[in-house]
């Protein structure tokens, strides 16, 4: 066995290595660079925390892991402390007596691994911190931090490239949940990693179930959801709910709790000390839904997250991946849900002409945003299509809204060219362009107060399309937009324009095929998610018994060392411990996630709350 695997499986208490973590694990124990996608979930602490514990005992000093994420730094930390690692972080949550205690320590040798926040990494106090200790490997979180065209561009990052300078000799290894093959090249240059390695997991989380729905009601729509799939006996499952805006945030939370979710609100705009308690309640409590803007997450260890939902449109393919991968992290099944309309399409092509970036960067952010667009209006796979952008083919996965009910599509030629039509004579009529809402008035005929004051009843187009409801008119539109046949002028509030593509389609050169409005319906659970969601299905009535014992237990415990309770043990530990019911601290060991730290600290403790179930 290696020192690698030896390791693996004394600390963290688990018999095998997972996909290429080995080859990875080993490449950086031997001293070599490396670029690491792996998917959220997927196991990269461990690509760097093995290796830094195998060098140190090699001689080779203390791990140094880069991270720009606090909550992440304070739980890794609290995981690695259960598991009996001396682990510490320096960032802003720190007192500075608390942070020159954590430097002391770092100069005595005592500490294997330490978290450090970017900007503190980079100040001329601690690079010659560095340079009084040895150091055993630099691990660059996050790494897709560095690339300008990211969705999470954080410009600290660029200035990592000095440890390649500083520090020759020392390996490096760059992980990242999130990069496409632009982003990819953009960390390889930044972070001068030419000749590292690169390793590249597949990007799929299987366990996760996308469904995109046409927002009519979004909030209805939102709490059927969380109905349908996650409202059991004991409560809701933890999830999180995203929203564009610090008031619906606000909004959507008061909402949720008046319908018996309990339900907590995070945005940037709080008191900083209410929104660290939220953040708090969610990684501790068990059934809090997090209603927040995309500041919430990034960096949450919490692997039993249920669901994320989307209440509005992500700005990238990136984003929505990232911000669905904080689902299911346990590798049991979860839902993404987002709920995405006309609207959306209008306020995020707004924001991106409305933005002080330069043009380069509003083309590529205007890119991002359709291939978004596709994913949302795809007929086939969702799973391939997200896929397929980070550039790795795959098949139907069966597990998306579009296998598990295929939408139903038709030739919609003669209703584009109507929609286009009407758009193109308005404006000539009127000598300026009108938004969806009228549009639909005129199409379908509809004599309202703004029609007949610009006497658009007169136009050809009045009343050709009363055959549709206003719904299916307002879904034409919609896709009319995401396949690029409409665009936006925000000059005009949102207004519709005909664009060079749309002419084929009015000479008849060009068909279009789009996807049947559908009339939403509540979410009707499902076997398949609703079976794989609990951990102790197929369990007998003895084996349940143990499984609220160990958690009552694990509960207790969590409190009294002040940590999560995933810290302690994840639920698929405990549930193994239910259904093996081990009597022997043999047999314990055995059991994946119990390492021998976690053995002499729990192991008695954990026969007791066994034998008394």
């Amino acid at each position: 066995m290696s020192r690698c695997l030896a390791v693996l499986n004394e600390v963290f208490g688990y018999p095998a290595f997972r996909g290429p973590q080995a080859e990875i694990v080993e490449h950086v124990a031997a001293g070599g660079d490396c670029l690491v996608l792996m998917p959220t979930g997927g196991g990269k602490s461990l690509c760097f925390q093995i290796p830094s514990l195998v060098r140190r005992e090699a001689g080779y000093g203390v791990g140094i892991v880069v991270s720009p994420l606090i909550a992440l730094m304070q739980d890794q930390v609290a995981a690695l402390t259960e598991a009996g690692v001396k682990a510490a972080h320096l960032n802003s949550s720190l007192s500075g007596a608390e942070m020159a205690a954590t430097e002391r320590a770092l100069l005595r040798g005592e500490i294997e691994i330490l978290y450090v926040a970017p900007e503190r990494l980079m100040t001329a106090r601690f690079i010659d911190l560095l340079e009084r200790i040895p150091v055993a490997l630099f691990a660059i979180d996050e790494a897709h931090c560095v690339s300008q065209w990211g969705h999470d561009f954080r410009p600290e990052y660029i200035q990592l490239s000095m440890l390649h300078e500083r520090f020759p000799g020392i390996p490096r290894i760059a992980l990242t949940a999130t990069a496409d093959a632009q982003t990819r090249d953009e960390i390889i240059e930044r972070l001068a990693l030419d000749d590292a390695r690169i390793f590249i997991s597949s990007f799929d989380r299987p366990n996760i179930r996308y469904r995109i729905v046409e927002k009519d009601n979004a909030r209805s729509q939102l709490l059927d959801f969380i109905r349908a799939e996650h409202r059991h006996p004991t409560g809701t499952d933890a999830g999180i709910v995203y929203c564009l805006s610090r008031r619906k945030v606000d909004e959507t939370a008061e909402w949720l709790k008046t319908q018996g979710i309990n339900a907590l609100p995070y945005h940037a705009g709080m008191d900083a000390q209410i929104r660290q308690r939220h953040q708090q309640m969610f990684q501790h409590d068990e059934g809090v839904v997090m209603v927040a803007t995309i500041a919430f997450g990034m960096g949450i260890d919490k692997p039993d997250v249920r669901f994320v939902a989307h209440m509005d449109l992500p700005k990238s393919i990136e984003g929505y991946y990232q911000e669905t991968g904080r689902a299911g992290r346990d590798g049991l099944a979860a839902n993404a849900w987002m709920a995405y309309g006309l609207g959306d399409v209008v306020q995020q092509r707004r924001m991106i002409d409305e933005s002080e970036a330069d043009e380069v960067h509003k083309r590529v952010s205007t890119a991002k945003l359709d291939a978004l667009l596709g994913l949302c209006e795809t007929a086939t796979c969702r799973r391939v299509r997200l896929l397929d952008y980070f550039g790795e083919p795959s098949q139907p996965c069966g597990n998306c809204d579009t296998c598990l009910e295929p939408p139903d599509t038709w030739d919609a030629t003669r209703e584009a060219q109507m929609a286009l039509s009407c758009v193109y004579r308005v404006a000539r009529a009127s000598g300026v362009h009108y938004g969806a809402g009228h549009l639909i008035d005129i199409l379908r005929g509809t004599v309202t107060e703004r029609v007949t004051q610009r006497a658009h009843q007169t136009l050809s187009t009045f009343g050709i399309g009363a055959a549709l409801a206003e719904p299916e008119w307002r879904a034409i539109f919609r896709q009319l937009v995401a396949y690029g046949l409409l665009a936006i002028d925000h000059e005009g509030h949102g207004a519709l324009v005909l664009t060079d593509a749309s002419r084929a389609v009015l000479k008849g050169e060009r068909n279009v095929t789009l996807r049947r409005y559908v009339k939403p319906t509540k979410v009707r659970q499902t076997a398949r998610s609703g079976a794989r969601t609990d951990p102790t299905d197929g369990m007998s009535g003895h084996q349940r018994a143990r499984w609220e014992r160990l958690r009552s237990w694990r509960a207790e415990t969590a409190r009294s060392d002040g940590v999560p309770a995933y810290v302690i043990f994840h639920d698929a530990t405990l549930a193994e411990l239910a259904r093996t019911a081990p009597a022997t601290l043999a047999e314990l060991r055995g059991i994946p996630g119990i390492g021998v730290r976690k053995l002499e600290r729990f192991g008695e403790a954990l026969i007791d709350a066994i034998a008394e179930a």
